[in-house]
């Protein structure tokens, strides 16, 4: 068993960690790379230094020559300011000039509701849509969103999409089909080259494209917002019958929509940013571009019937927007955001960074903090800092995943290393089970077998007044390397709304950490869980096999954290 209090007395030095880092991180990039360049089916433990090096070698004679092109003239573009006359503006009109200086909210942590949200925004809109998005795919959910966007540009709207290149479905042939419509603009953000493989490049390029911006939002006519933690895809918005995540966003209006704009502004317009044609020029030709829009046409009529587009039209928000009736809460909204340079420039430039915006509420804490994140690396840093919280008699919570319920075990590796040392200083600790509620069950016609939830929502709460709700998660990763969005919101109606879903609901969802002392000296961990009523403890990773709980012990000796 890993020696934890040994490993924190004896700090390895910063330099030293830098470079472990970043030849583990290469050895994990190299396998698959390797695999394929050799021919060999090798597995990660045979790889040796040698192996590395010849590889390295061989990326860089392949992408020496490999460059992204040179970007088209591409003019700058900005939220159109004259949208107080549509109908969304017109709407919002009365309720915003009886909130003067306020913005709106309206949680939205239902994966229907959501996407009815988007649906009728898109739907409703007369002048423009702006999305935002880190993952984007070509699935139902992507298919159904690409539709959204194309009939409301047929309508006139002036639609410009930004995407993150790291994981764009359908890749660049279904940006091109969006792009080549006249009220269509697609933007690549950070793009790897198309003339390398990418796996070369985590390598060749390992601390530029290994960033990323993880930012998610979606305005119509600068009236109103959707933000939150939230990627274009099935399991975002219960579509997917293998995997669901509960996941949160925010509906607003009022001044905070303006600073969503600005901040999209900025990314659209930054050097970062490129048009799609400058990357994947002439993919299409114009018949083949005009069929291929009139199948996504075809696609979203043919969905009609089906059972996920009843379930939307039978959901109660679907009227309640159309009419204007969401009772919204009113409150203080301030966006906080990642300045799209810190890609381009040293870790260390914490002005650009949105944890910097950050410190003005977190060095306020009075008595209670609340903090929802799926992946939870806190580091030495973040655990001294919860531990002093609680020297001063403030009460942290924390919801996260479990190891069967997290789509990625690595970063739960990072985060077990810390959890005894949490708990130990009496942060309580909860871990979200992989098991679907009955209510997601009964949404998904009573799907079983294969079927997990996992917690995805990113969201902290402060002293039952202030909500962060965002794109941030509590990792280095999301802190340090890529960017990221969000609102905190000055509003006790929100923050009591989800305090109340902690202490009612989170119970029957998670698992309950406890820490005893163990029979051969030391600590153990238990979880509790309540099922049926009844309390079931478990004394290991619930629900997890051997094999996995193996991997994980053995990733948590890997100086990989900065990357998690």
């Amino acid at each position: 068993m890993r020696n934890t209090q040994q490993v924190e007395s004896t700090p390895t030095p910063r330099f030293m960690t830098v470079r472990i880092v970043h030849y583990r991180a290469m050895m994990l990039h190299s396998y698959p790379l390797l695999k394929l360049l050799s021919g060999r089916n090798i597995r990660p433990r045979q790889v040796r230094p040698s192996q590395v090096i010849w590889l390295l070698t061989t990326v860089f004679i392949l992408s020496g020559c490999t460059s992204l092109p040179k970007q088209f003239p591409q003019e700058s573009s900005y939220a159109l300011a004259d949208t107080g006359s549509t109908t969304i503006g017109q709407a919002l009109s009365t309720r915003k000039t009886a909130q003067p200086g306020l913005s709106g909210f309206y949680l939205l942590d239902d994966g229907l509701d959501a996407f009815v949200a988007r649906a009728i925004l898109a739907e409703r809109a007369e002048k423009s849509l702006d999305a935002q998005y880190y993952l984007y795919h070509a699935d139902l959910i992507g298919r159904l969103f690409t539709g959204l966007l194309v009939n409301a540009a047929d309508r006139g709207v002036r639609v410009r999409l930004l995407v993150d290149d790291m994981a764009l479905d359908n890749g660049d042939s279904g940006a091109t089909v969006l792009n080549a419509h006249p009220n269509i603009e697609v933007r690549i953000f950070n793009p790897f080259f198309r003339n390398a493989p990418r796996s070369a490049q985590f390598i060749a390029r390992f601390g530029s494209v290994t960033r990323r911006m993880h930012n998610k939002s979606f305005t119509a006519d600068n009236q109103i917002t959707v933000v939150g933690g939230r990627n274009i895809g099935n399991e975002y918005f219960d579509a997917d019958l293998d995997l669901v995540f509960g996941d949160l966003d925010v509906l607003a209006v009022g001044p905070v929509v303006e600073d969503i704009s600005a901040t999209f502004d900025l990314y659209w317009n930054h050097e970062l940013a490129y048009q799609i044609d400058s990357l994947a020029p002439a993919l299409h030709t114009e018949i083949q571009v005009d069929n291929l829009q009139k199948e996504v046409k075809r696609f979203s009529a043919a969905q009609s019937g089906s059972d996920y587009m009843v379930a939307l039209q039978n959901s109660n928000l679907a009227s309640t927007l159309r009419e204007g009736r969401v009772d919204y809460d009113w409150g203080i909204g301030k966006v906080l955001y990642d300045n799209p340079d810190k890609i381009l420039t040293a870790r260390s430039r914490k002005d650009l960074h949105m944890v910097t915006q950050l410190d003005q509420y977190l060095s306020g804490i009075n008595e209670d903090l609340i903090i929802f994140s799926p992946y939870f690396v806190p580091g030495k840093q973040g655990v001294a800092w919860l531990k002093a919280l609680r020297e001063k008699g403030i009460r942290v919570r924390i919801l996260t995943n479990s190891l069967a319920s997290t789509d990625v075990s690595i970063v739960h590796a990072g985060y077990a290393r810390y959890r005894k040392s949490l708990l130990r200083a009496g942060v309580e600790i909860w871990e979200f089970d992989r098991k679907l509620t009955r209510k997601q069950r009964k949404r998904m016609k009573g799907s079983e077998g294969s079927s997990k939830a996992s917690f995805h929502a990113k969201s902290f709460l402060i002293d039952g007044q202030r909500v962060f709700i965002g794109s941030l998660n509590i990792d280095p990763r999301s802190i340090v390397e890529n960017t990221e969005l969000g609102i905190m919101i000055e509003s006790q109606e929100l923050a009591s709304d989800l305090e109340t879903w902690l202490e009612q609901e989170v119970p029957d969802l998670a698992f309950r950490l406890e820490l005893i002392p163990g029979s051969l000296g030391g600590d153990k961990i238990l979880w509790h869980r309540l099922e049926e009523g009844n309390n079931h403890i478990y004394t290991k990773e619930p629900h997890a096999g051997f094999w996995r709980r193996l991997s994980v012990k053995f990733l948590q000796w890997l100086p990989i954290e900065s990357q998690l």
